[in-house]
């Protein structure tokens, strides 16, 4: 996985880790995308995320049968 640099502020570098601990995160990274993922609305998981979404499939879903 490609990785870079970011500036910030000293402040914000100080909110960051004290969110780390709070969240008992491994990684800034891992901070950063937690919260992007809240504030975008993504999930961070994608597992089951249909559950409810969909149905099964019917005889009629087949495009074509199948020798």
């Amino acid at each position: 996985m490609e990785v870079t640099t970011i500036q910030v502020k000293r402040r914000n570098l100080k909110l960051l880790d004290v969110l780390k601990k709070k969240m008992k995160a491994k990684s800034y990274d891992e901070v950063l995308a937690s919260l992007l993922s809240e504030k975008l609305g993504i999930e961070e998981n994608m597992f089951g995320v249909d559950r409810g979404k969909i149905s099964k499939f019917t005889e009629e879903d087949r495009l074509e049968d199948r020798d």
